[in-house]
């Protein structure tokens, strides 16, 4: 049986006889011969109902189902007895793919983003980070969706270089030396030893290298990591960000303000 997610069941307009499900437990809570899941497959924010009644030949094993855990379900969509959803799911087999620990950090409460900067390979799970993600995708989306439309093309710049940009920021030095033992030449450090044969740092900038394209293909426009090594610990600063860089040949400020305008409203 093919699997379906749950934001394809949230939208289904009429019940279904046979649906696989697989996704984690947010919650459990159990009633006198029946335990409620709240499943969540990362499809949507949203979660679903799962019923699990006694039934079951692991009843006792759902029983026991903590958050975290991952489970494949097969069942039915049904309208849902409760408020505030119009579906859940019914369900008639419930396979235990993977039991989380009693100690999974994530439960039933709010985590401070001090708490959750320390556990980072959790906490995508969470609502607000993964709604975050959810939307820093759409916008990713939308803005090469945007250039497309205008006909500029997408360039790939260099991560690693040996340019800086107009004097963008302080760099980022990248090295295969051995830091315990740094070869010297006249005093300083001997980068021909170096991987490169010379200096290289993390890109401040891919504005060089679309200048470059853009007078070979008119319009372009990179959009991708850059790197800026200011001790600034401000809000305002941050040590690694995504820029949009375009470059238009045969183009005066005015075009460029109207399409950084466009963007914007875009």
């Amino acid at each position: 049986m093919q699997r379906t997610k749950i934001n394809k069941l949230l939208k289904s307009e009429a019940p279904l006889e046979n649906v696989l499900l697989k996704g984690w437990v947010r919650t459990r809570r159990d009633s006198k011969g029946f335990s409620f899941l709240e499943i969540n497959d990362g499809s949507c924010l949203k979660n679903i109902q799962v019923i699990a009644d006694d039934a079951l030949s692991n009843y006792e094993d759902i029983k026991k189902l903590t958050t975290g855990s991952a489970v494949a379900i097969q069942g039915k969509l049904v309208e849902s007895q409760g408020g505030g959803q119009k579906w859940e799911i019914s369900s008639d087999q419930v396979d235990i793919i993977s039991l989380a620990p009693e100690t999974y950090v994530l439960q039933k409460k709010r985590h401070s983003d001090e708490f959750l900067r320390s556990m980072a390979h959790i906490r995508p799970r969470t609502n607000k980070y993964g709604a975050a993600f959810r939307i820093r995708s759409e916008m990713s989306y939308a803005t090469h969706k945007f250039f497309r439309d205008k006909g500029f093309r997408y360039v790939h710049t260099p991560i690693l270089t040996g340019s800086d940009c107009e004097g963008a920021g302080e760099l980022f030095k990248v090295t295969a030396l051995d830091l315990k033992n740094i070869p010297q030449k006249d005093g300083k450090t001997d980068y021909m030893q170096d991987f490169f044969g010379k200096e290289a740092n993390l890109t401040v900038s891919g504005q060089l290298s679309a200048e470059m394209f853009c007078l070979a293909l008119g319009d372009v426009y990179t959009f991708g990591p850059t790197f800026r090594a200011e001790n600034s610990n401000t809000r305002r600063h941050a040590a690694e960000f995504w820029m949009i860089e375009p470059e238009m040949a045969f183009c005066d400020l005015e075009g460029n303000m109207d399409l950084g305008e466009e963007l914007i409203k875009y």
